[in-house]
């Protein structure tokens, strides 16, 4: 059940706004108030129902999306920056994010739809996908890419939000670029999806063979870096608000210590493609049963994981051809 929207408090709002057949089913967009118009943090899913929701939650609380001062984006997923861009139309407000998702906002404008689906077919084959999983994706798994910022934001900036702070706290792994804010005069803290309080986001590497990146080693010091902070209470993007930042960030990179384990199991001296090893993992339904899309996410977290085994000097990848393939080291 979708909550309703809510006053927090201290000058902040939540308002949940609908995802589409999604089963995360809501993004929480939250309001923070100031002397010059509140800002908000994230903003939705571009999307007629998802407008609807966000400014009828806003207006419950007397907000004219129109009064918006700007809209800080945690990461430039659609779930989370799609509607940042009409906010800004309505508004004449800004849009800011850290300035790695900044960057991949602009090259996804570059090279448009077909683009993107050359370099995602590429990447499918490299990997070792039957010809069944090439397939073009369904017309409702394609999304626009976000609107560029006009602000770009680095760890530690404060945003503009006159009268108040609310501190930039880079933490990539679910996204290059994405961040937690800290509201410092009232001591939350927004985490995006870096921490939810019951799942676990996703951590992929795109494409799953790219050099010189390791999203996952990134996502565990992330973790790493938020447990050291004290709050009083954490606000997620998805599901509810909670306490015990310190304890679920500890869980959250013990899941994906147990993840590293079950995939260094699947390895051995003979080589495998990533496509094998993906179908090998325990996955919430069978591999037989998933999606094409699914299983191009899993094939994602798969290459996330294995990369940090690589940067652990467990597995190798051996030689250069297509479909890659790893092994032990």
């Amino acid at each position: 059940m979708q909550p309703e929207p809510e006053d927090l408090g201290g000058g902040l709002w939540s308002v949940p706004v609908p995802i589409p057949d999604n089963p995360l089913a809501y993004t929480l967009v939250y309001a923070v108030e100031s002397p010059q118009g509140p800002v908000l943090i994230d903003a939705g899913w571009h999307h007629e129902d998802a407008w609807a929701a966000l400014t009828g939650g806003l207006g419950t609380f007397g907000i004219d999306v129109a009064d918006v001062r700007g809209v800080v984006v945690t990461h430039y997923h659609p779930d989370h920056a799609g509607l940042a861009g009409k906010v800004r139309e309505a508004s004449g407000g800004w849009i800011a994010m850290h300035h790695a998702d900044a960057e991949i906002t602009r090259l996804f404008r570059s090279v448009g739809q077909g683009g993107r689906r050359s370099f995602e077919l590429t990447a499918l084959r490299r990997a070792g996908a039957a010809e069944s999983d090439l397939t073009e994706p369904p017309a409702d798994r394609r999304v626009e890419p976000p609107a560029v910022p006009d602000r770009e934001l680095s760890d530690g900036d404060l945003v503009d939000l006159p009268g108040r702070r609310l501190r930039t706290i880079w933490t990539p792994g679910h996204s290059p670029g994405h961040i937690c804010l800290h509201l410092e005069d009232g001591d939350r803290i927004f985490t995006g999806d870096h921490v939810l309080p019951r799942i676990t986001p996703h951590i992929g590497l795109y494409p799953y063979d790219i050099p010189d990146v390791d999203p996952l080693s990134d996502f565990l010091g992330s973790l790493d870096k938020v447990s050291a902070m004290s709050v009083d209470e954490v606000l997620p993007a998805h599901q509810y608000r909670f306490t015990g930042l310190s304890g679920r960030a500890q869980e959250i990179i013990e899941h994906h210590e147990q993840r590293l384990t079950e995939i260094t199991a699947l390895l051995s001296a003979q080589p495998r493609t990533l496509w094998d090893i993906t179908a090998g993992l325990t996955w919430r339904n069978p591999w037989e049963e998933m999606a094409q899309f699914a299983r191009r996410m899993a094939a994602a977290e798969a290459a996330a994981h294995i990369r940090t085994l690589e940067t652990r000097g467990v597995a190798r990848r051996e030689g250069t051809g297509d479909p890659l393939r790893y092994r032990l080291r």
